[in-house]
């Protein structure tokens, strides 16, 4: 089965997550976890970074923007990652 273009973002990034030695994790919401997390929850070098992955012109939605804010307003690292910024 093809990938959709956000996997494919998805796999980039774990690549380069796993190069530069990051311990991350990618939570499953679907009703178990909280709704909004990004995509990957990072450790790396001692800085917590919220990523989230997107393709093509997709948005983030209301609640992945409060959780980025939530992030940001603890003093943690956020990025939208999308094909044309995953260097």
């Amino acid at each position: 089965m093809a990938q959709t273009p956000e996997k494919k973002v998805k796999e980039k990034i774990k690549q380069i997550l796993k190069a530069r030695g990051a311990v991350y994790c990618m939570p499953a919401t679907g009703g178990f976890g909280k709704s909004g997390v990004s995509d990957f929850i990072v450790c790396y070098k001692g800085y917590f970074i919220a990523i989230e992955a997107k393709a093509g012109k997709g948005n983030t939605t209301a609640l992945q923007d409060k959780w980025l804010n939530e992030v940001g307003k603890a003093e943690g690292l956020w990025l939208i990652i999308r094909e044309v910024n995953i260097e």
